[in-house]
């Protein structure tokens, strides 16, 4: 029964609709950050793929040609190590060519096919293909090769299309026997070549490093120069010092990495408003709470001060209007995750246009967790300060 007065004072001056307006604002600013942060986790091991739009990006560098034979395309020793001192440059690797003549061939339904080639390595870091097979022994005689994605696609979609000749799926190519001859300084070998994988980052026929190393020093038949391209890591392409230092040293930039860096600028920037916002609307519903209670408390100050010369502690006078705060929160709490589950299952199918592989199998536990840390917060600001009022009316009792 002691409890009736404390219930029949919250209900006297705290309506139905006013409960609802506080309801409907806190709800809308937990869904909003909730559904910025479940938006995140699920996209972060997107984000994290090697392949990803947010991930750092990877950028191609190399130097115009002006005219035959003129000028340097290549990059000195100086340039790379001031490249590599850049702020914003993670890591760079160089392009290492085969200094020999190396030729490839293939055998399909008794047709015989063989053309020139060119290989390069770069150092491992930089791949974008993960296979077991990556790696090279002179006594197994097998070189693995990865070659750009879009070479395929060329074979299939143009020049097959148009010859009238079947298509080739990876796992078929990559199932085919390659005969690779090198030859240099009046010598030659030949190897079994395998097709290791595809990349969508490096438009080039790539060999392991080691197999570079190895067979340059036995073939090369021209001396090691500086070398024409470099791969560059960096933490956002669309960095503006990253655009001014090429071009101020003329450098050119191959490929989309620059357009992915500033596509991935804008995805950050529009994630972060979206939590902002979200932020600044929770905040508002806190504070709007928070006067409101206040309010109310105001409106009850006698009657409260007559409960503490009653004998009522502090602490029992005002647990009601904190039980109110930490429901209402909890409420809106429980309809914010439901919007972030029914959001999540529209927007899932598209977190996969971040990057491949993206895994987003943990149901909506990191917005349940972070909404109950968030509530927790609210609630202890809320009713802490709810106490601190109801202390000041008891001492001046």
């Amino acid at each position: 029964m002691t409890g009736h007065p404390f219930r029949r004072l919250v209900r006297q001056h705290v309506g139905g609709w006013q409960l609802l307006g506080f309801f409907a604002t806190t709800l809308a600013g937990f869904a909003i950050l909730l559904g910025a942060v479940q938006f995140y986790c699920d996209g972060r091991s997107a984000i994290e793929a090697p392949d990803s739009l947010l991930a750092n990006d990877f950028l191609i560098l190399s130097k115009e040609v002006r005219e035959v034979g003129a000028g340097k395309t290549f990059f000195t020793r100086e340039e790379l190590d001031r490249l590599a001192e850049q702020p914003f440059v993670v890591a760079s690797g160089e392009f290492t060519p085969a200094r020999y003549r190396v030729s490839g061939g293939l055998s399909m339904g008794g047709l015989r096919m063989s053309t020139y080639l060119f290989f390069e390595s770069v150092p491992d870091r930089f791949l974008d293909v993960a296979s077991e097979a990556w790696h090279f022994e002179e006594r197994e005689g097998r070189v693995p090769i990865i070659l750009p994605r879009n070479y395929l696609n060329l074979y299939n979609f143009g020049f097959a299309s148009a010859q009238g000749l079947p298509q080739l799926s990876e796992e078929l190519v990559r199932d085919i026997p390659l005969d690779i001859e090198i030859a240099g300084r009046g010598a030659s070998r030949r190897f079994r070549g395998q097709v290791a994988g595809f990349s969508n980052r490096l438009n080039t026929i790539l060999v392991p490093e080691t197999f570079i190393r190895w067979s340059n020093e036995r073939y090369a038949d021209r001396a090691a120069g500086d070398p024409s391209r470099v791969i560059v890591e960096v933490r956002d392409a669309a960095e503006g010092a990253l655009h001014d230092y090429l071009a101020r040293n003329g450098y050119l930039v191959e490929g989309d990495g620059a357009r992915s860096g500033r596509a991935g600028a804008v995805l950050r920037l529009v994630a972060g408003a979206i939590a902002g916002i979200g932020l600044l609307i929770t905040v508002l519903a806190f504070l709007i709470l928070i006067l409101s209670l206040f309010l109310v408390l105001q409106k009850n100050e006698q009657q409260l001060e007559d409960l503490l010369l009653l004998g009522y502690t502090p602490a029992r006078v005002a647990r009601p209007y904190q039980l109110l705060a930490a429901g209402l929160n909890l409420a809106a709490l429980a309809g914010a995750l439901l919007a972030v589950g029914w959001v999540r299952g529209e927007y899932l199918s598209l977190v996969t246009l971040f990057g491949d592989g993206a895994e987003t199998t943990g149901g909506i536990w990191p917005a349940a967790i972070a909404g109950l840390g968030l509530v927790g917060l609210v609630a202890a600001v809320d009713c802490l300060m709810i106490r601190r009022r109801i202390d000041r009316l008891w001492v001046r009792g």
